[in-house]
């Protein structure tokens, strides 16, 4: 099991774990996160699932592609650390990943 911790906007923490090959986004939705709305249901066609993700995880999760970078573009939460949780799969590489919410999505 890969243990994810998401933290809301306002602080709190809902710390999972979660099996491999599934997608960070699909983990909040079948734990019920706050905030991460995904409205595409996991397709990069929107950022509803955007998450920041901790400094000091950049290496688990590597760069965004090229479509993830253009799409997330358009948010409002937009910084150095951003990724779309739909595009962060779940794997060994990825335990311990710390990830925040922003206060709301591009919807």
């Amino acid at each position: 099991m890969v243990k994810i911790t998401f933290i809301e906007h306002g602080g709190a923490q809902h710390v999972i774990e979660a099996e491999a090959g599934q997608s960070v986004m699909q983990v909040a939705k079948t734990h019920d996160v706050p905030g991460i709305l995904a409205d595409c249901g996991g397709q990069c066609a929107c950022c509803t699932c955007l998450v920041l993700v901790e400094p000091s995880c950049m290496h688990k999760v590597g760069s965004p592609n090229a479509v993830e970078e253009s799409l997330m573009q358009i948010s409002i939460d937009m910084e150095e650390t951003s990724r779309l949780s739909c595009q962060i799969e779940v794997s060994e590489r990825i335990d311990g990943l710390i990830v925040r919410i922003p206060e709301e999505q591009l919807g």
